[in-house]
């Protein structure tokens, strides 16, 4: 069963991280919110990105880390994780990358929201966590979460239920975009498969091509 844990939002603020020389302007430190909220086409209302341009976007609208991988985080970082810990919206249990495809369209309260790439860690990760090769650990683990595009526009509860109500056409899991992404770059048969699925976001469609 899958379970929302949290539901959790952030606008932009300039934050210094692990005493760098100057303030970041960044979304990713998001709280539990005790409200409902409305779900818009780029995201929920009161939350954002620091960076437009590589952040946020109707493919990019919601954020969503599974907190089933939160006890080998504690044990690799010995740090305490809570849910927002990698600036998701939404923290959810009983799923992950491997059981979660590109296309998936789940039903959350009211709204609809559809699978539309897997996260992709940057080098923020490392700034937040104090760590060096968090970007690159999320990468080799694959515990990078996914985000989702908005099907359908509504007010969301912290305790809403998150339903499958349909899955992806081409079977393809977050996890087998990870492994084409990070580890089996040039997979011909599943770069052939990946460039054809129209619910991955166009921006990874175009880097998955330009392989081809």
């Amino acid at each position: 069963m899958i379970n929302l844990v949290s539901l959790n939002i952030a606008l932009p603020e300039k934050i210094n991280l692990n005493g760098g020389s100057k303030k970041l302007l960044t979304g990713f430190f998001k709280k539990p919110v005790d409200e409902r909220i409305f779900l818009g086409e780029s995201g929920f209302h009161g939350d954002g990105v620091g960076d437009s341009r590589i952040h946020g976007g109707q493919d990019l609208a919601v954020c969503a880390y599974f907190v089933d991988h939160f006890d080998y985080w504690q044990a690799e970082l010995d740090k305490e994780m809570k849910p927002g810990a990698f600036g998701e919206n939404l923290s959810l249990s009983g799923i992950n990358e491997k059981q979660i495809y590109i296309g998936d369209i789940f039903r959350l309260d009211e709204a609809e929201i559809e699978v539309s790439q897997p996260r992709q860690p940057c080098h923020k990760l490392n700034k937040v966590f104090g760590f060096q090769g968090m970007a690159c650990k999320v990468q080799k683990t694959g515990y990078t979460g996914c985000y989702f595009r908005v099907k359908k526009e509504e007010y969301v509860k912290p305790d809403s239920v998150l339903e499958r109500i349909q899955m992806g056409s081409g079977k393809i899991s977050v996890d087998m975009v990870n492994v084409l992404m990070f580890k089996e770059k040039k997979n011909p048969d599943l770069l052939n498969k990946v460039v054809s699925l129209q619910e991955l976001s166009e921006e990874w469609r175009k880097k998955f091509r330009k392989r081809l």
